[in-house]
C-alpha cells in the first residue's frame, strides 16, 4: 500500500505541512528534521516525483525520444544526453518509435503529460510541425530536421558525408556503385540525395535503392538487386545495412573488396575487427547528444532567442574494404 505524507506526519508527530518543509529543506528545526527523517525510513514513503515537477518551475526532466534504439547510433546519442543531463542535474525519459508514426504520437503525448521540461526527437518522416507546436514545450530535433518544423536542431553534413564516400571509392577505381538508403526517413533520403549529387560530379550514373532501416530488410534488398545488377561497390546509409551486406556477400560467397568493394555510414566497433575492415564515417553520435541537450538548456533560458541549428561533420576511416582496385594504396 501507499505511503502517504500524513502516514509521516502521523507517526513523527507532526502534521502533514511541516512534513513537507522538513522534506523540502524548509524551515524546521533540527528536532523536527530528525523526526521527519526517522518516520520517512520506518514507513518507507517515496516522494511522489511528478507532484514535485508540476510544482517546481526550474527544468528537472528531459524527454528522449529516438527512431530506433537497436540501431547502435542511436545507442550512442542517447549516451551523449544522458550524461550531460547528469551533470546538469536532470533525468531522462527515454521512448522508442520503431521509426512509427503512431507510437510516436503516442510517446510525445505522455511526455506532454508528464510535463517534462524539454523534448529531444529523431523525428519520423510523417510527422508534422504542427504537432510540435501543440506540445508548448521546447524541442531540439536531432539527426533529422524536418523542413518548416522551426525547432533547434542538430544534424550531420550528409552531403559532405556521402560525398567523401563517393569520391574515396571513386578514387580506387570503381565506377559501377550502387547505394542503400533508409526507406520512409529523413536520413535516408538526404543521403540518397547527396549520393546521387556526388555521383554526377563524376560524371557516373547513382544506382539508388531504398529499404526499412533495419538489417533484416536490408537484406532482403541486396538478395532482391544485388546479383543482377552487379556493382563494383556498394554504398550504404548506415552500420545496420553495412551488417546486412557483410553477411549477404559471405551468404553469396563474393569477396570483399574484390568482388564488392564496401563502404558506409556509422564506424560500430565490429567493422575494424572484421576481415577485411570496413571503411566507413564515423559519426559524432555522442557530441550530438551532448549538442542537443546544451541546445534545450539554452531555450529553457532564453525561450525567445532566435532559432539555432547545429550541422557537425563526419570522419572517413578508410579500410581494406575499399582497397585501390589497381593495386595502389
Amino acid at each position: 500500500m501507499t505511503v502517504s505524507i500524513k502516514d509521516v506526519a502521523r507517526a513523527a508527530g507532526v502534521a502533514p505541512s511541516t512534513v513537507s518543509r522538513a522534506l523540502g529543506k524548509g524551515p524546521v528545526s533540527a528536532e523536527v528534521r530528525t523526526l521527519v527523517e526517522a518516520a520517512v525510513a520506518a514507513t518507507g514513503y517515496r516522494p511522489n516525483l511528478s507532484a514535485r515537477r508540476l510544482r517546481s518551475q526550474a527544468p528537472t526532466t528531459v524527454g528522449l525520444v529516438l527512431a530506433d534504439i537497436r540501431n547502435p547510433f542511436f545507442t550512442r546519442l542517447s549516451f551523449g544526453v544522458e550524461d550531460a543531463a547528469y551533470r546538469a542535474g536532470l533525468r531522462v525519459f527515454l521512448c522508442n518509435t520503431d521509426e512509427d508514426p503512431a507510437r510516436e504520437a503516442m510517446h510525445l503525448e505522455m511526455m506532454a503529460g508528464e510535463r517534462v521540461s524539454g523534448l529531444i526527437l529523431a523525428p519520423t518522416r510523417q510527422l508534422q510541425p504542427e504537432a510540435l507546436k501543440r506540445l508548448r514545450m521546447p524541442v531540439v530535433l536531432v539527426d533529422r530536421d524536418p523542413e518548416d518544423a522551426g525547432c533547434d536542431a542538430v544534424t550531420l553534413d550528409n552531403e559532405g558525408a556521402m560525398r567523401a564516400l563517393v569520391d574515396h571509392v571513386v578514387a580506387g577505381g570503381r565506377r559501377r556503385i550502387s547505394g542503400l538508403f533508409g526507406a520512409n526517413s529523413f536520413t535516408g533520403e538526404a543521403r540518397a540525395a547527396g549520393f546521387a549529387r556526388a555521383m554526377a560530379r563524376h560524371g557516373l550514373p547513382a544506382l539508388v535503392h531504398r529499404a526499412p532501416p533495419n538489417a533484416a530488410a536490408g537484406y532482403a534488398a541486396l538478395a532482391d538487386w544485388l546479383g543482377h545488377e552487379q556493382p563494383e561497390a556498394l554504398i550504404v546509409s548506415n552500420g545496420l545495412f553495412l551488417e546486412a551486406a557483410v553477411r549477404f556477400c559471405h551468404d553469396r560467397g563474393l569477396s570483399i573488396p574484390r568482388d564488392l568493394a564496401l563502404a558506409g555510414v556509422d564506424d560500430d566497433p565490429w567493422t575494424g575487427i572484421v576481415n577485411p575492415g570496413l571503411t566507413v564515417l564515423r559519426q559524432p553520435a555522442e557530441a550530438m547528444g551532448r549538442e542537443a541537450l546544451s541546445l534545450l538548456l539554452a531555450r529553457l533560458d532564453a525561450p525567445e532567442r532566435p532559432r539555432r541549428k547545429l550541422v557537425l561533420d563526419s570522419e572517413l576511416v578508410p579500410r581494406a574494404s575499399t582497397a585501390d582496385r589497381r593495386g595502389g594504396a
